[in-house]
């Protein structure tokens, strides 16, 4: 009876691990296989010189720019609203986190619009910006607004489970010993932390560099100008240049790949710190 049970829980585990990594192999790894293949399919040669057109350059510049504003800033805001939730009692702060949960459960496409509906030509606000002959949508800075709002909870949902789980009894005892409290941050809170805020920031860069939803609404969508990686990746296939499209789309893959890779060492090299983040 023991063996048979035994026997018959390794097959069941053979079948569930056979069950996972064909679904992986089907959904993940054929399409980014099918990506690869289709942007070398044509040679090296046409691969790279989709790479030289000034759109897909300022394309790619865009996405780099947007994603070197908007993760610092969301990495200040994130260790702020952690340190602020877990280590403080407050008015508001159930408030603070369902704020910061926000993003989670409203439709990229609906945020976007927010912003069109704020800062639009017929807009709330859309006549004051022409008045200070600031242009928010359809530019640059609705842009990084949209990226911003959809990426910034990253970061402090990282943070804050693992800033409460420590408690406040080493930035107590620092602050005892007469140190101040900016200087207890950097000495105590943040060493404690480092690890996952290094994770949380590896997926609000991914998440900054790949988003579609938002940005495609508050862009216009002006080539060499508002377009960004996702967005010209659309354009591109939708012009039948399905070379340069998948070119681009491998470029944005690879970027996630070296997102998954360091995402990978940190959780093997720091399991245990990330594992408590989680837990929760």
């Amino acid at each position: 009876m023991r063996s048979s049970a035994l026997s018959e829980g390794r097959a069941v585990r053979w079948m569930l691990v056979a069950l996972a990594v064909g679904f992986l192999a089907l959904f993940l790894v054929l399409p980014l296989l099918a990506v690869f293949s289709e942007a070398l399919r044509r040679g090296v040669d046409a691969f790279l010189a989709a790479f030289t057109e000034p759109d897909t350059q300022a394309a790619i510049g865009l996405t780099l720019l947007v994603a070197a504003i908007a993760v610092p800033l969301n990495l200040v805001f994130g260790v702020a609203a952690a340190w602020a939730v877990a280590k403080f009692e407050f008015a508001g702060k159930s408030l603070l986190v369902t704020l910061i949960d926000l993003p989670f459960s409203v439709s990229p496409v609906v945020s976007g619009l927010v912003y069109v509906l704020l800062f639009g030509a017929k807009g709330l606000l859309g006549p004051l910006m022409d008045d200070w002959q600031f242009k928010i949508i359809f530019a640059v800075p609705g842009i990084v607004l949209a990226t911003i709002f959809v990426t910034f909870p990253f970061i402090a949902r990282e943070l804050i489970p693992l800033m409460q789980e420590q408690g406040t009894a080493e930035e107590e005892a620092a602050l005892t010993l007469g140190a101040s409290g900016w200087r207890t941050f950097l000495t105590v809170t943040l060493p404690n932390v480092r690890w996952a805020l290094l994770y949380g920031v590896l997926l609000c860069n991914a998440r900054a560099m790949g988003e579609f939803g938002a940005v495609s609404v508050v862009s216009g969508h002006i080539r060499g100008l508002t377009n960004t990686m996702p967005l010209h990746v659309e354009i591109l296939y939708n012009e039948y240049n399905f070379v340069a499209a998948f070119a681009v789309a491998s470029l944005l893959a690879g970027l996630a790949l070296v997102t998954l890779g360091a995402k990978s060492i940190l959780e093997w090299r720091y399991g245990d710190s990330l594992a408590r983040v989680h837990r929760h």
